[in-house]
Formats: C-alpha cells, structure tokens, sequence
C-alpha cells in the first residue's frame, strides 16, 4: 500500500522556512565576501579565485540545483503519490548511481581540460600566461565540488518531495563557514594574495564533502538513506536524463549569464570581474532568499496539484507565489538602488578593497538591481511549466534571453564599461520573464486574480514612499555626519560609523514601507498567521 508523504506545509510557511535558513546563508556568505574583499581586494588575484569559482558553480546550478529541481521533483513526488515510498526510493536509489558516475567522469575530464576551458570562458586572460595558470591551479583545486554538491541536490530534491526543507537549506551554510575558516587559515599561512586564494579553493572542495554528509544524514533520519547500487537506466531514470538536459540549460541561465558577464568582463580592464561578483553577491541576498525559496517550496506542491487534477488551487497558489515574490523583491530592488554606494561602502571598503573599487561595485550593484524582480519571478514562474512536465518552453525562452543579454553586454560594454554588463543582463532577465509570462496566460495556466490585481500597484506605491525616505535619511547622515559612506574624493568613515548609520536608514526604511504596506492594503496582518504556525 503507498506510503503517503508527509503533511504539506501552506505554500507561505515553506517559503518562510527555506527563506529563513537561506538568509542565514547569505549572511554568512556576506562575511566571507566581506572577509575576502579584505585579505584579497578586488586585483587580479580576486577575478582569478572569482573566475575559478564559477566553473564548479556553473555546473552546479545547470546539472545539479537547477536540474535536479526542475526535473527529479516532479518524477520523484509523482511516484512517491502514486506508488509510495519504496518505490521512490528505488528511483532514487537508481538515479544517484547514474548521476555519481556520469559527474566523476565529467569532473576528471574537466580538471585535465581546465586550461582549454580557461581559454574559452575568460578569453581576456589569454595572454597573460601567469594569470591563466593562478586560474588553472584553483579551478582544478574546487573543481570535485560539482560533485558532492550535486549528489547534496539529489538528497535536497528527495528531501523538499517529502516537504521536509530545512535541512536541504541550511546546507549552504556550510559552505560559507568553511570558506571563512579556510580564508582565516589562509590569512595566518600566507602573506600573499595568491597563497590565501589557494586556501579558499581547497575550501570549497572541503564544503562540498560537509554539505553531503549534512543531507545524508536527514536522510537517513527519514528512511531514505541511499544505497550504492549499480548504475542502470531504468526507465524513470532515462526520463530524468531526458529532462534534465533541457532543464539544465533552462533553469542554470541565470549562473550561465553570469559566467558569460565574466568573460566578457575579463576583456573589460582588470578589476572588472571582482566589481561584478561583488555586486551580484549583494543582489543574490534576495534572489537567493526569496527566488530559492518560493521556487522550492512551489515546484512539488504545485506537482502535486496538477497530477491530482487541481488546476484551479495550482492557479492559486502561483496567484500567491507571485504576489509574495513582488511583495518582498519590489522593495528589495528599490532599497538596493537607493543604497547602492551606502551597501558597498558598509560591507566591502576595508583592508584591500579601494574607495574606487567602491564606486565601480556601487555602479554595477545599482544596474544589477533593476533586474532584481525578474530574477526572482523567473524561479516563480518555471515551476508552472516543470510541474506540467514541459521542460521545452522555458529552454526556448532562456536561449532567447541569453542570446539578447550577449548582444546588449557586447553593445553596452563599449560606453558603460562593467556597468552595460550588468545592466544588459537586467534587461535580458525581463525578457525572459515576459515570455514566460505571456506562453503561461495564453495557455490558462497564469491568470492574475483580483487579489494580485489590488495589491501590486499599492506594493509598488509603499515602494516609492520608502525609496523618498531612504534618500532623505541617506542626505541628512551626510549633512550631520560628513561623507560616512565615501565621496569620489574621500574614503568612507569609521567603519562602525557607517554601520550604525546604515543600519539605521535600513531600518527607517523598511518601517516606511511595512506601514505603507499595511495601510495602502499591499499587505494585510493576517498573511502573517501561517509563519505562526509550526514551521515545515
């Protein structure tokens, strides 16, 4: 008899456990940027760790997070409701041992290949031989992550199927601490920029072995350790091969823009790459917290829906996913373009990162953050598609956006420098979004309800309200503080100076637009009673 899955958890609840252990993550991933501006700056030895960093993160989120997401939790939750737990089991059994071999031949080759690799994804480097092996030595280094990391999703993946997502989201909290311990290890070992970036390399590859054991356990914990089986395709296995080479592309286009902003940045000057990761790191906070968040707890309680013929609660549900995603991304973009100098000046001017490395970063970050919402509403909208099982659409869309975000980064670059990259990509990112908006209306699957009708132009009021006083409290801390956050002539002030200072317009802010929200009607007291509630 089939094993039913565990009590779902509302939609608002699971996106607030998810959200609340990945904001975590991104504070921690805050301090170890924040840490590595410090000891490492934003030189040629930073773009070398940034560009070496990607590789094993590009092919994380094409075949393994996003992959996995998109394309095992729709098979694994279909035949956890249909033929219960044993089952699933067995294909997730089956799919670890098809996936392990196939990433281990992958990652070997590509350690062998890395210089090749190297010369097509950062072309900018291609003539400094020096700077091409730094990048080689640590792309090889934390290359094996791709692996533990993407066995990690497959446990992340059964896991969320069986709403269990705490766990699953705490994992990247490791790899922030072990990258910060490794970084501190490196600081007392090593004088040099180079020696300390080797250290955070080795530390990435640790992480990836922690973040497994983590999952394995919960795993275990609920009856789903898994068995080292030899690998066969079954036939759920050879459908999930299938799927995942168009998810792959189509749910990893966000990290594939940003490895493409990389290449194109490397041909830019030198800093180009580090100011890009600096600002994307920032605006990822709400992409992370609030995209990744809605985007898991969505794809199997949607899943479930459908497969059980419920369109009209599926509608409803990606009715509230969008209203929560706006509800919380609109301000979000605002308040980081409003205080993009301000944010760039708290977190990063120390030690090795210059006050002109604060302007450039602040740049980029703002241009970054015009595209904040369409960030978030692509991993809103894709699960309409993945839970149908059409994996097809949002890979034709992606190819499009990504074609459109090279044209514009290559057209922008020439008179905005870093900054045409970064807003190339925002705008490509609201073409993806359109198009996946518009297939999913014409289709009856997206049909915006009175509720979201109401709340989005008063969310976007209580958003224009906060901007006027973030600008306000940002003009009078200069009048009464002096240039606390830098001027292009003055370094920033004390750094618990600028702290507090920020802390404090943050704060008034964000009271600003809480109230607004409430009394404009974008929001109302009782959304929050399910975060009450028992947490999932």
């Amino acid at each position: 008899m089939p094993q039913a899955p565990h009590p779902a958890p509302s939609l608002f609840r699971a996106v607030t456990t998810v959200g609340g252990y990945t904001l975590l993550s991104r504070v921690t991933g805050f301090a170890r940027d924040v840490l590595q501006a410090t000891f490492i700056g934003a030189g040629a030895t930073a773009d070398a760790f940034v560009i070496a960093f990607s590789f094993p993160n590009l092919f994380r989120s094409l075949f393994a997070e996003g992959a996995f997401s998109a394309a095992f939790v729709p098979i694994f939750a279909q035949i956890l409701e249909r033929e219960g737990q044993s089952k699933a089991k067995q294909f997730a059994d089956d799919a670890f041992a098809v996936l392990g071999v196939v990433l281990l031949f992958f990652s070997i080759v590509m350690i062998i290949a890395m210089p090749l690799v190297i010369y097509v994804m950062a072309p900018g480097y291609a003539d400094q031989p020096e700077q091409l092996a730094d990048i080689t030595e640590l792309a090889r280094i934390a290359f094996p992550y791709l692996l533990f990391v993407s066995l990690t999703s497959l446990q992340s993946g059964v896991l969320n199927a069986m709403n269990r997502f705490a766990v699953a989201a705490a994992a990247p909290i490791l790899l922030n601490l072990t990258l910060i311990a490794a970084l501190l290890a490196g600081v007392g070992a090593s004088e040099t920029e180079q020696g300390r970036a080797v250290f955070l390399a080795w530390g990435v590859f640790l992480a990836g072995i922690l973040q497994f054991i983590w999952l394995a356990i919960d795993c275990r914990r609920i009856g789903m350790r898994f068995k080292l089986v030899k690998p066969h395709l079954t036939p759920e296995v050879k459908q999930l091969m299938l799927r995942m080479v168009p998810v792959a592309f189509g749910a990893g286009v966000y990290q594939l823009n940003v490895v493409i902003n990389r290449s194109i940045a490397s041909l830019v000057e030198e800093g180009a790459v580090s100011w890009l990761y600096y600002a994307d790191r920032v605006n990822l906070l709400p992409v992370g917290v609030i995209g990744v968040a809605v985007g898991v707890a969505l794809l199997p309680l949607l899943t479930r829906q459908i497969q059980s013929g419920n369109e009209e609660a599926a509608m409803a549900n990606q009715n509230r996913a969008i209203e929560i995603s706006l509800l919380l991304t609109i301000p979000a973009a605002a308040g980081i373009a409003a205080l993009a100098g301000p944010i760039t000046a708290t977190l990063f001017e120390r030690g090795a990162f210059t006050p002109s490395d604060r302007e450039a970063v602040a740049a980029a970050l703002f241009a970054f953050s015009l595209g904040l919402p369409a960030y978030v509403l692509n991993k809103t909208l894709t699960p309409g598609f993945f839970g149908r099982h059409d994996t097809k659409t949002p890979v034709k869309a992606s190819a499009f956006a990504l074609v459109i975000n090279i044209i514009l980064n290559l057209a922008l670059m020439d008179r905005f420098g870093h900054v045409g990259i970064a807003l190339g990509t925002a705008i490509s990112s609201w073409i993806n979004v359109g198009i996946l908006a518009v297939i999913l209306h014409k289709r009856g699957h997206l049909r915006a309800d009175a509720r979201l009708k109401r709340r989005l132009p008063r969310t976007v009021l209580a958003a224009a309200l906060m901007i006027a006083v973030l600008v306000g409290a940002v003009a009078l801390a200069t009048t009464y503080l002096g240039p606390v956050f830098g001027t292009h002539d003055a370094p920033a002030g004390h750094e618990l100076l600028r702290a507090l200072t920020l802390a404090g317009i943050i704060g008034a802010g964000g009271l600003t637009f809480f109230i607004a929200a409430l009394v404009l009607g974008a929001a109302q007291v009782s959304d929050l009673d399910s975060v009450r509630r028992k947490r999932a």
